[in-house]
């Protein structure tokens, strides 16, 4: 029996090998990038291939200063570095120190191609994109049964809202026979009227994503009257099914988190909303309270009785006015008529009787005021204080004809008589 190797001894063989090869150590391949993948350390892992074979592919982070553009998928490039043997994983990889960019790929090529087709026809267009549920409960999802995609949906559903029904179409997402698989998942839920659909698979090189790049799968999508939502490979990864998509998740995780609301955080704001909504309610009918009150006492200041209270108060004070008024009034008519009835009292032919005069009247009870209105045997009616006397005139002497022969009298007699 030969001699016995362990397996670090024979990597490490294997390895000293490829580093004395010099073809090895300098050497510069040409392929199409595919599976290429930025890690947050700053190193570019890819993969290098051709029509008939591949291999896997690293720049450090150190030689990245050396790449003049971003190194993306399907890119023809020409990689220089060295060929070397990992020898903790027994596998051998090219470490790349420069890259140079010779070219598009045939994939990558078909793409564009496609891309540029479906967006002239107007399939990217916004205007088509369906608004996706915000409470969705029905949930349909298309991918590969045992793959890590639906597993991860699943957990995040779980967690996120145990409520929402999950509804599986298992469907091919790698192969020849993955578009056809993929188009009869996406119509099958169509049919069944659910909230939205989920279509997408975990990440992989570009080959292993092309089914969602092909015409048909993009179709299917547009032609979808649910709310579809992409969900191929990894955050950098972008198939033509992102584009028709109503809306684009960059992982399948991701399009669980977008698609199933979280019921915890949903029941909690909607204790924060009735909370809310309570204490408007409060505010709001305090405030009506005060309206009410205020009303009441403008009603019970404008009330018809405390009206007709008032206008019975002015009426009895316009009452108290007019008697007062009429009072004041009557006592000066009073007054007025007390002086006046004393005038007249003194102006009484019976006054002026009692005091020791007559009132002379004729046959026919006329007045006499003057001796002219009687003559010589006239009959005369003298009333005195305490009665009245029947008389005829016997004789009639005027008062001016007797000072007239007064004053006659008074010229016949001489200035000098007395002397005599």
């Amino acid at each position: 029996m030969g001699n016995i190797y362990s397996v670090s001894q024979v990597n490490s063989y294997i390895k000293s090998m490829f580093a004395q090869d010099f073809a090895l150590n300098q050497i510069s391949i040409k392929g199409e990038v595919s599976n290429c993948k930025y890690h947050p350390s700053g190193h570019i892992y890819f993969t290098l291939k051709d029509g008939g074979s591949q291999i896997g592919a690293v720049m450090f982070s150190s030689q990245r200063k050396n790449l003049t553009f971003r190194l993306e998928e399907g890119q023809q490039v020409v990689v220089r570095g060295s060929v070397e043997v990992y020898e903790r994983d027994g596998r051998y990889q090219l470490y790349a120190r420069q890259i140079t960019r010779e070219g598009t790929g045939d994939l990558y090529l078909r793409f564009e191609q496609l891309k540029r087709e479906l967006e002239e026809m107007g399939m990217f267009d916004g205007c088509y994109k369906q608004p996706i549920p915000r409470y969705a409960k029905r949930i349909g999802i298309v991918t590969a049964s045992t793959g890590a995609a639906i597993r991860d949906i699943m957990n995040i559903a779980a967690r996120r809202n145990p409520y929402v029904q999950l509804i599986l179409c298992p469907a091919l997402v790698q192969g020849a026979e993955a578009k056809y698989s993929i188009v009869q998942g996406i119509q099958r839920l169509d049919a069944m009227g659910l909230d939205v659909i989920i279509v997408g698979r975990g990440g992989g090189s570009i080959e292993d994503l092309w089914a969602f790049n092909e015409e048909m799968v993009a179709r299917a999508i547009f032609n979808c009257s649910t709310p579809v939502i992409s969900a191929v490979g990894h955050e950098t990864d972008f198939t033509i099914a992102d584009y028709v998509a109503d809306l684009r998740a960059p992982t399948p995780s991701a399009a669980a988190e977008l698609t199933v609301f979280d019921y915890s955080q949903f029941e909690a704001q909607c204790q924060m909303y009735a909370r809310t909504l309570n204490r408007m309610m409060e505010n709001r009918l305090e405030r009506l309270r005060y309206r009410l009150n205020q009303y009441r006492l403008r009603l019970k200041l404008h009330h018809p009785s405390r009206t007709l209270n008032d206008q019975r108060q002015r009426l009895a004070d316009l009452e108290m006015r007019l008697t007062s008024q009429m009072e004041d009034r009557l006592r000066a008519c009073r007054h007025r008529l007390a002086l006046a009835a004393q005038a007249l009292k003194s102006l009484s032919p019976l006054e002026q009787i009692s005091r020791g005069y007559a009132f002379v009247t004729d046959g026919e009870g006329k007045r006499l005021e003057s001796v002219r209105q009687v003559n010589t045997g006239d009959s005369l009616s003298v009333q005195l204080r305490d009665g009245k006397v029947r008389a005829k005139a016997f004789q009639v002497e005027a008062v001016m004809e007797l000072e007239e022969e007064k004053t006659r009298e008074t010229k016949e007699v001489p200035d000098g008589g007395d002397r005599g």
